[in-house]
């Protein structure tokens, strides 16, 4: 069975690179460019991981990583943050994120991380 990855990036180019990338790699993609209620996103996609750049338009992607581990229905969502801002994000703390990931980044190296905690079974991502 396909593991399913929401990937959440405002870069609309790089969102078609991902979605070919871990499509290739056996993997079900969401991408969406923003969102404004995280568990909504999340109830509609039923993801198993989730990729998220940390400066999102209108929105910190630090901030939907540590709403995600902070809720008791999505905390074991592997959660993969991004940023070409790395001293700003060490800086702030990693929002409890599973894996960082800085910003040029090898996809070969992407991919890899997120098979990784792809295999990680989630123990609940039902949101009432």
């Amino acid at each position: 069975m396909e593991k399913r990855i929401l990937v959440i990036d405002d870069d609309i180019e790089l969102l078609e690179i991902l979605d070919g990338v871990f499509t290739r790699n056996g993997f079900q993609v969401e991408t969406v460019t923003g969102t404004n209620d995280i568990f909504k996103t999340i109830k509609e996609r039923s993801p198993d991981l989730i990729v998220v750049d940390y400066l999102l338009e209108g929105v910190n992607g630090g901030d939907i990583c540590a709403q995600i581990k902070k809720n008791p229905f999505t905390c074991a969502i592997p959660v993969v943050l991004m940023t070409a801002f790395p001293r700003v994000l060490l800086s702030l703390g990693t929002y409890q994120c599973d894996e960082f990931i800085e910003k040029p980044f090898d996809l070969d190296h992407l991919v890899n991380r997120v098979q990784y905690y792809s295999e990680t079974p989630v123990i609940s991502n039902n949101i009432n």
